[in-house]
């Protein structure tokens, strides 16, 4: 792949909700950041409609899929309830996520490995409402591999633990190894789904500072960043916070 192509950018905007939420109001709308966000050239809107509802609503997927002019990507868990959801919205792509009530954000990436069986069921079922399906999984062979066996057309590859805190670690030295390590992974497992025709993307944790060695990867096609655009956007406004991580995402694409 040419790593002139310019990397795609999906802008998530769940923690518009959370501040929306926050105090059970009525804004900000995750909606209008979405159009913002696109007037931006965002390349797509992506939510997570999670089982406890603590950002994003039922109302919010309605009204972008009715709003939305490039793409929206729905990530939800594998449930009964989020399919019948999907079957009714048609979003364009549905990423199936692991989904734990406990957990802050997003912990790791889904065992399709483990779940191979059923989920190829769930594709299946997917599918019939013309929703493309990827899968958000660790950049394991394992993983890519049975994804692509479930019927999935993409995967979003889990940045993570590239993207953990220096202060998690005894020394820089061992930082360093850590995300050197990671990157590889990253890389090597983006190859690889690329070589048996799934489409790659690459999210969480993602920021301004981290996202250069990773949009360097040519074989990923799309980034799907929330948190780090909210935050930035909160001082100043969205349509710069978008237009600086496409800036950043390019400047890593060409010269990292």
């Amino acid at each position: 792949m040419d790593r002139r192509i310019r990397p795609r950018l999906g802008v998530n905007v769940d923690h518009v909700a959370t501040i929306r939420q926050a105090r059970g109001s009525r804004y900000p709308d995750p909606v209008a950041a979405a159009v913002l966000a696109e007037n931006a050239g965002a390349d797509q809107i992506t939510v997570h409609l999670r089982g406890d509802r603590r950002h994003i609503q039922d109302r919010d997927v309605r009204i972008l899929r009715e709003t939305v002019k490039t793409r929206l990507n729905l990530e939800m868990a594998a449930t009964n309830e989020m399919l019948e959801i999907a079957l009714a919205t048609k979003p364009h792509l549905v990423t199936l996520v692991p989904e734990n009530r406990m957990e802050r954000t997003t912990e790791g990436g889904l065992d399709v490995a483990g779940k191979q069986e059923e989920l190829t069921v769930y594709v299946e079922k997917l599918k019939t409402c013309g929703a493309h399906v990827s899968m958000f999984i660790d950049p394991d062979k394992a993983q890519i591999d049975a994804s692509k066996a479930t019927g999935a057309e993409y995967i979003e590859l889990h940045t993570g633990d590239f993207c953990a805190d220096r202060e998690n670690f005894s020394s820089v030295d061992e930082f360093e190894k850590t995300i050197e390590r990671e990157l590889h992974k990253l890389s090597q497992g983006a190859e690889h789904a690329h070589d048996i025709g799934l489409r790659v993307a690459a999210g969480h944790g993602l920021t301004y500072e981290n996202v250069a060695p990773v949009a360097a990867i040519p074989w990923i096609e799309e980034f799907n960043i929330g948190h780090s655009i909210v935050a930035h956007a909160v001082l100043v406004g969205f349509e710069r916070a978008v237009v600086e991580m496409i800036q950043a995402l390019e400047r890593g694409r060409l010269h990292w």
